[in-house]
């Protein structure tokens, strides 16, 4: 018989899983759910409870298993880190570990790296910082509904299960989220399964994508013992899915699910050749800017080139002279405008503000270039960098002729946890009036980014925005390299026609 222990994330007890633990059992599985200490609701945390208090809690939940089992822990949001931290200890006793739509922990960072709401990370930082009775004190739970969100999305919750999860939530440690995670390393040897849940913004598709990017701390994902499986529901999987996290479980358990593949280490996707041949052309490079020159008289017309992301910050090479960048920057030169690209700064999550900042002064830097004529610039986003576009289409300016965003992330996923007000194109277009839009749209595009593409459209259908469409059927995200059809070409070929119709006098 296997046995599960699942812990759950912040504020809440072990009764968040009754329903899945209910189909654990009648599956012929034993189930544990851990009410970690404080969170019980019969008191307030005793003063200097915290990550090593609920690593303990977990510690006892295994010794209490008979040994012989194959025993399996999940961890929710927050619960993955006294999950890990009791694993450690007591990993000869271990078959496999389940992070149930959670973070990746690492030795030496407290759990408050995780939190997805920024604004309250800065708070919390701030408190760990003041040290004393601030960091020893007690986080308020969610008085209302709506506030759950700072924590996760809650697409799927049925209302009543979200009231119910407020008024049973308690105040949660700061302890707990303040004090570094400390591994010995014997987790490793643990196998591994994640229930990523695709209304919170990851599913295995983007997750493999990130991986071909290069990302160090993704590259351990790729070991066979490493499985993967998805819902189709939000952070709270438990109260929204319980039938398809339980069977997600229960197939870990055994060993299934799927696993990711290495990327290519020759040639990897964004390095790969550009759909369309374009002629070497002379380029500049001015700190983070690189500027294609036609050769003609300007002053010319320009477009500015904004790579997606996040993009680990030592990778090589950087995002200016991946053939994609490349490629773009030299069709716009053969078609007689000048091509800037720009290397931002978008390493993480937490870095939007800083990348849009590089934006704002690439194009400051771009049109002060006397080859450039500075009342006719398009700004051309990609991927994730399109939520950087929020706020030119919300106060566009006069040289602004043109906006284009391709295979684009125009909302941000659910556990990104950006400024609110900020990086949210989907509801800026609605203020961009008449400023031309020039969207491509890879039509085998993953859920979660095509799920953004649609808020954006039914926002410009409503404010009837300025918007052509350009679509590529069969394209994935990053056709230009990964497709190289006349499909692709087609579209690219389209859509840089589009934006340079918008720069003509």
């Amino acid at each position: 018989m296997t046995a599960f222990i699942l812990v759950a994330g912040v504020f809440t007890g072990g009764y968040v899983w009754d329903a899945t633990v209910a189909r654990l059992a009648a599956a012929g599985a034993e189930a544990h759910a851990v009410t970690l200490t404080g969170l019980d609701g019969e008191a307030a945390a005793a003063p200097g409870t915290d990550l090593e208090t609920h690593i303990a809690d977990v510690v006892r939940a295994i010794d209490a298993v008979e040994a012989g089992q194959d025993l399996v822990l999940v961890g929710h949001d927050y619960g993955i880190h006294p999950v890990l931290g009791a694993a450690d200890r007591r990993a000869e006793r271990v078959t496999r570990i389940v992070y149930a739509d959670a973070g990746m922990p690492q030795d030496g960072l407290p759990a408050l790296a995780a939190v997805p709401d920024q604004a309250l990370r800065e708070e919390l930082a701030l408190l760990a910082e003041q040290g004393g009775e601030a960091a020893a004190g007690l986080l308020p739970a969610p008085a209302h509904a709506t506030e759950w969100q700072r924590w996760g999305s809650t697409a799927g919750v049925p209302a009543e299960e979200l009231e119910r999860l407020t008024l049973r939530a308690v105040p949660q440690p700061l302890g707990t989220l303040l004090q570094p995670l400390r591994l010995t390393g014997a987790v490793a040897a643990v196998p591994t399964s994640a229930v990523l849940c695709t209304g919170n913004g990851a599913g295995i598709e983007l997750v493999q994508n990130f991986v071909n990017m290069g990302h160090p701390a993704l590259q351990a994902l790729v070991d066979p013992r490493v499985s993967f499986f998805e819902l189709a529901t939000g952070h709270w999987p438990m109260l929204s899915h319980p039938d398809g996290l339980a069977g997600a479980l229960l197939a870990a358990a055994a060993g299934e699910g799927h696993r990711l593949t290495r990327p290519d280490a020759e040639l990897p996707a964004h390095l790969k050749p550009f759909a369309l041949e374009a002629p070497e052309v002379p380029r500049e490079r001015h700190d983070r800017l690189d500027l294609y020159l036609p050769d003609a008289d300007g002053p010319l017309p320009a477009v500015l080139f904004v790579h997606g992301g996040p993009v680990p910050a030592d990778a090589r090479p950087t995002p200016r002279d991946w053939t994609l960048m490349t490629g773009y920057a030299r069709l716009a030169v053969e078609a007689g405008v000048v091509g800037a690209v720009l290397d931002h700064r978008l390493h993480d999550l937490t870095d939007f503000p800083r990348a849009a900042a590089d934006v704002a002064s690439a194009v400051e830097q771009l049109r002060a270039d006397p080859r450039v004529d500075g009342d006719r610039v398009a700004l051309w986003f990609f991927s994730g960098g399109s939520l950087l576009s929020a706020e030119w289409l919300s106060a566009p300016p006069a040289w602004l002729r043109c906006l284009a965003a391709t295979y684009p992330v125009l909302v941000p996923m659910g556990n990104w946890g950006l400024p609110e007000g900020r990086f949210r194109p989907a509801e800026a277009v609605r203020r961009a009036g008449n400023l031309p839009i020039v969207l491509t749209r890879a039509g085998r595009e993953t859920a979660e980014i095509d799920a953004t593409v649609e808020e954006f459209l039914a926002s410009a259908r409503d404010c009837a925005a300025e918007l052509e469409v350009v679509d590529v059927p069969n394209g994935h995200h990053g056709f230009e390299t990964l497709d190289p059809t006349d499909e692709s070409r087609k579209a690219i070929r389209h859509a840089l026609a589009s934006v340079l119709a918008h720069l003509r006098p």
